[in-house]
């Protein structure tokens, strides 16, 4: 049943990764706009760069494999995206201040939920045998 359960949050977790991956790709020209507007240098290729860290990230996760090396790509990610982009402390909009502090908080949560997966001991059930 743990291994049943431990799959599942696999699935959950590296697949919300990997989508959010794919829509950057899917969606780049809409978020340099607001990339940009946090004063991101080279936009595009952050937006395109965080992407694929996703990528790396979710797959790693998802398919059991190269896990330390998907929670560093996620780790990468999360950390410098949390602080920059959601940096809830300097707005003045009280709205948008809300959103971005959900959103960071979020990503504390993402954080802390990614580094326990370095902690389950390999090889993981149902994981890709490389």
């Amino acid at each position: 049943m743990n291994d049943i359960l431990f799959l599942v949050s696999r699935i959950l977790f590296g697949g919300y990764f990997l989508m959010n991956g794919i829509n950057h790709f899917r969606y780049t020209a809409m978020m340099i706009p607001y990339t940009q507007s946090k004063g991101v240098p080279i936009p595009k290729f952050a937006v395109l760069g965080t992407g694929v860290l996703m990528l790396v990230g979710g797959l790693g996760i998802l398919f059991g494999a190269w896990v330390q090396y998907a929670v560093l790509a996620l780790v990468v990610f999360l950390v410098p995206v949390t602080f920059i982009m959601h940096n809830f402390w300097t707005i003045q909009d009280p709205n948008q201040r809300l959103m971005d502090m959900i959103h960071f908080m979020k990503n504390m949560a993402l954080i802390g939920a990614t580094l326990a997966y370095v902690a389950v001991p390999m090889p993981w059930a149902w994981s890709v045998s490389l």
